[in-house]
């Protein structure tokens, strides 16, 4: 077995996770909003549709990976409009003066819903299969697949603790105020991720 199937495994990982997108700002806010633990729960949802989507290309599951992507319409409507959601609830939310325990969510539901809100761009995994090819890292034994997809579970885990690590240091020198700016601005750009997310889904099914 190559022994540097795991470390790249962990590099592309963590170069994934660490892309900007909706998910990062959703993370974030959460960070900011209900602490550093919950915004790491969150992370690490992240994390597991990663590795799920990697163990799909890294095993070589074409027919999973056909199903994802022809299902990409609808699971587009879904994750874009449930982002639009939350962007819109964001928006016209206000942080509480006095955070309590009460006011913030459980774990184990940040984690399972960021993961399905995550799993729903099947676009994702064809990210995985394109650089598992263009790396030669396709077509490995079950092990050296096996070892790719925890690398890149790895990986992308250790982004989000050095991401909630940093922001929830910042978290501590925002005022209440800056968390409402926060939450209009993050609110806002949610609402367009997922309006463009909507519109692109339309777009593909209706553009052929």
């Amino acid at each position: 077995m190559d022994p540097l199937v795991l470390a790249r495994g962990i590099g592309l990982g963590f170069t994934i996770a660490a892309a900007v997108g909706p998910i990062s700002l959703l993370t974030i806010r959460r960070t900011l909003a209900h602490g550093r633990v919950y915004g790491l729960a969150s992370g690490l949802g992240v994390a597991l549709a990663d590795g799920t989507y990697a163990a799909v290309a890294a095993f070589g599951m074409t027919a999973i990976t056909s199903v994802l992507v022809g299902g990409r319409v609808i699971l587009g409507l879904i994750g874009g409009t449930f982002i639009a959601f939350l962007g819109a609830r964001t928006l016209v939310s206000r942080p509480p003066e006095t955070p309590t325990e009460r006011d913030r969510p459980g774990l184990v539901g940040a984690l399972i819903s960021i993961y399905g809100l995550t799993i729903t761009n099947p676009m994702t995994i064809l990210s995985f299969a394109g650089l598992f090819a263009a790396l030669g890292l396709s077509g490995r034994g079950a092990i050296e697949a096996t070892t790719l997809t925890l690398g890149v579970l790895i990986g992308s885990s250790l982004w989000w603790v050095v991401l909630t690590t940093v922001v929830g240091w910042l978290r501590g020198r925002i005022t209440t105020r800056g968390l409402t700016w926060v939450n209009r601005i993050s609110g806002l750009i949610l609402l367009g991720f997922g309006v463009v997310a909507v519109v692109g889904a339309l777009l593909s099914a209706f553009g052929g």
